[in-house]
């Protein structure tokens, strides 16, 4: 298992394998061996910013069984999915920020992220988990009023869309067996959400199969792959927690 990060260190960005406190400095393509330059820095003398570029933001609904089962939704035949803006996206203890076009309330959604590491179309699920790179903490911001203000058109995207609201991080995990995972989600350290992977009607290799089938998925792409029950409002001050065991916790403060 490896953690890679990106950060920031005066003003320029770098990435790197975290062990403890300390990076590994790499350089060259994180998807396609980078190289080590044998330069370690503490993790307290940088910033660290989302560890991939997401290209491609796929925020999955309605995935896992309990929702289902307690919203009354129908077990879905595919993947319901929608994409969310490369510039919603912040990283680990960045702040959530309330847009000035909306005053009504908005909730986290903690999710586990899958990152591609290969340009794929039409995988077979087999094959899919060798196009993951590996796998994030997501927290996937929503203005939950705004998705049904227009009843003849459902605002997803704008709903989820807007800057700030696609935290991920804070390490981007290798190696890791997915199906055994657990999501845990606390507000201002009350746990919210705790529910395991293994619900999902789609698992991540599922999920890249099925994407991959309607659109090319290329490295640093990131798919959410949906959340249980547990979502509720945030007040502004408090702070949000995503905790994955092998992959640590992704803390964002709601300003």
């Amino acid at each position: 298992m490896t953690h890679w990060v990106r950060f920031e260190r005066e003003g320029s960005e770098g990435f790197g394998a975290l062990s403890g406190e300390s990076i590994q400095v790499y350089l060259g393509d994180l998807f396609n061996t980078p190289e080590p330059t044998g330069e370690e820095i503490q993790i307290s003398d940088v910033r660290l910013r989302p560890p991939v570029r997401a290209g491609k933001f796929i925020a999955v609904w309605n995935n896992l069984r309990a929702a289902a089962e307690k919203y009354g939704w129908d077990e879905p035949a595919e993947p319901l999915y929608l994409l969310k803006p490369s510039t919603c996206v912040i990283g680990h203890e960045a702040s959530i920020l309330r847009p000035a076009s909306y005053d009504g309330r908005i909730v986290f959604e903690g999710e586990l992220g899958v990152i591609i590491g290969r340009r794929c179309k039409d995988v077979a699920e087999a094959e899919a988990g060798e196009f993951i790179f590996g796998y994030t903490c997501v927290n996937d911001v929503t203005a939950l009023e705004l998705i049904d203000a227009v009843k003849s058109f459902p605002q997803w995207t704008r709903a989820k869309g807007f800057d700030t609201f696609g935290a991920l991080g804070p390490v981007a995990a290798t190696a890791i067996d997915p199906m055994t995972l657990t999501v845990k989600t606390t507000l201002n350290g009350r746990e919210r959400q705790n529910y395991a992977v293994s619900d999902m009607f789609f698992g991540p290799t599922a999920l890249v199969s099925h994407l991959s089938r309607n659109m090319t998925l290329e490295p640093g792409d990131v798919i959410a792959c949906g959340t249980s029950v547990g979502v509720a409002p945030m007040k502004s001050g408090q702070t949000v927690e995503v905790t994955i065991d092998g992959i640590g916790t992704l803390s964002n403060r709601f300003a």
